[in-house]
């Protein structure tokens, strides 16, 4: 098992990939290369603060130039041919490596995957998972920000992707599939989501119907599906969420001159807790990160990346495809 990780995408590359790469590699149980791709003399600079890291595990492909989050995605990833995602997802592409990782600019990751490994066949849109916490478990929102326009049958590849990762990577029989919208009735929302909700109901999936936004945390459903405008709005609201209530919490506490588990409750909020987001739907392994990502998040997209390889993923969503578009599927 290879895993190659962008080592300058993130806002203090390369010092973040390198501490949670090397987290990963001594935590992990499950045994697996670690390809950094970067730069490489400040990649080899930053090793040398972890004298216990496990060199031969570890392999540096260099790639001089980065991919910054201001520039378009498409022309710098045509542009920038030796960028640290252009080159990471080549040789994935090339299948020198099993994954490919970057907490870099989300759109050229997007838009390298689509131009370098390319979407399934039967992909009308490959689409972001994103987890986020509930009441009673974690739920995964598709799409979380690829496709901010979308068609009724595109939401309805989101459900199968979502529900294969949720089957396959968490551990979730029959995951329950919800449809993001403003009321509970089908009737509810606009043309694409009664249309969606149609579509759905017919799918031979386990659709629990259209979700509510109060219906989110109370786990009406593992698998949520939405628009990426209006999943990516729900998914930064969610990330904000965190911070917003610890400092009430910690102003309470003081006040009350008490003492609260703060960080118990800041895991089940903190995204890093999830590692990155998959990139469902393309011929590969991709998982995106946020930019600023601790090491931590670094090191459970690390795992993340090996439970989807040990998963068989993209084979299991190929499948799944192939059996919707199969005379006399679901779809």
């Amino acid at each position: 098992m290879r895993i190659a990780l962008d080592a300058m995408g993130s806002d203090r590359a390369p010092a973040v990939e390198v501490a949670g790469a090397i987290g990963a590699l001594h935590s992990l149980e499950v045994g697996f290369q670690l390809v950094f791709v970067g730069d490489r003399e400040k990649i080899e600079q930053e090793l040398l603060r972890f004298p216990d890291a496990p060199r031969d595990r570890i392999e540096i492909v260099h790639a001089p130039q980065r991919i910054e989050m201001n520039e378009s995605p498409v022309a710098a990833v045509r542009r920038k041919r030796d960028s640290s995602i252009a080159v990471g997802l080549d040789l994935h592409a090339k299948r020198e490596v099993d994954a490919f990782i970057s907490a870099g600019s989300t759109g050229a990751v997007l838009a390298g995957s689509l131009m370098i490994l390319g979407a399934l066949p039967g992909v009308e849109r490959p689409s972001v998972g994103a987890i986020m916490p509930s009441s009673k478990g974690h739920i995964l929102l598709v799409d979380a920000g690829a496709n901010v326009d979308t068609r009724p049958s595109h939401l309805l590849q989101f459900a199968h992707l979502g529900a294969t990762y949720a089957a396959d990577i968490m551990g979730v029989p029959s995951p329950r599939v919800g449809l993001l919208s403003v009321g509970a009735e089908p009737e509810k929302g606009d043309e694409r989501t009664i249309q969606a909700h149609q579509l759905l109901t017919s799918s031979g999936l386990n659709f629990v119907g259209n979700i509510e936004g109060r219906d989110i945390i109370g786990h009406r459903c593992d698998v949520l599906v939405s628009d990426g405008f209006a999943g990516n709005v729900l998914l930064k609201f969610y990330e904000s969420v965190a911070g917003f209530f610890l400092q009430l919490l910690e102003e309470a506490a003081a006040k009350a001159n008490a003492s609260i588990d703060l960080q118990s409750l800041y895991r089940v909020l903190d995204y890093a807790e999830y590692g990155g987001a998959p990139l469902l739907g393309v011929d590969g392994v991709v998982i995106i990160c946020h930019g600023g990502s601790p090491p931590y998040a670094i090191s459970n997209a690390i795992r993340v990346a090996t439970q989807s390889i040990e998963h068989d993923l993209v084979s299991r969503i190929r499948n799944r495809v192939n059996s919707i578009r199969a005379p006399g599927g679901v779809s």
